[in-house]
């Protein structure tokens, strides 16, 4: 893989993760039930409720999503300003930020496979973890590795 294509995979997970997560933040505070246009209540009918089943495992992913992304991009800056020790470290975190976004999902969604997912998921993490450890003088590659420990654990939890 050369760096433009790292740049550019790097880039397309970035805006992914940013769109989806402006997207379900915007839901979040958007209340139709207090919607009232000109005397038509556009109201669903019911309540939104936060899923809690689920929380923390959905609240630990999205946070590894965002310090995996900021770990890759901190890598990418480095690897062109000639640092290839962080190669690896950018690699891992590309994955984890994958899997960790799917991992959110299909736990936000209560998905019939979530158990299974998150064992592989936790593996994906605890792989993240042990290369972001390599890198930790980095405050980057530490926070991502914290965050890894946090989803793996959480992961763990439910895997089957």
């Amino acid at each position: 893989m050369n760096r433009r294509e790292l740049l550019t995979g790097a880039a397309a997970i970035l805006a992914a993760v940013t769109t989806g997560r402006t997207f379900a933040d915007d839901h979040e505070h958007m209340d139709m039930g207090d919607m009232n246009m000109g005397g038509m209540d556009m109201s669903h009918g019911h309540e939104h409720h936060k899923s809690t089943r689920n929380q923390k495992l959905i609240d630990v992913a999205s946070d590894c999503v965002l310090k995996a992304n900021i770990c890759l991009q901190h890598c990418i800056v480095a690897m062109g300003a000639g640092d290839s020790d962080l190669a690896a470290c950018a690699k891992s975190a590309s994955q984890v930020a994958a899997v960790c976004a799917a991992l959110q999902q299909l736990a936000s969604s209560e998905a019939k496979r979530l158990p299974e997912f998150a064992k592989v998921a936790m593996e994906i993490c605890k792989d993240c973890e042990k290369e972001c450890k390599k890198t930790e003088k980095h405050p980057e590659c530490k926070a991502c590795e914290e965050a890894c420990a946090a989803c793996a654990k959480e992961c763990k939890a439910i895997a089957i």
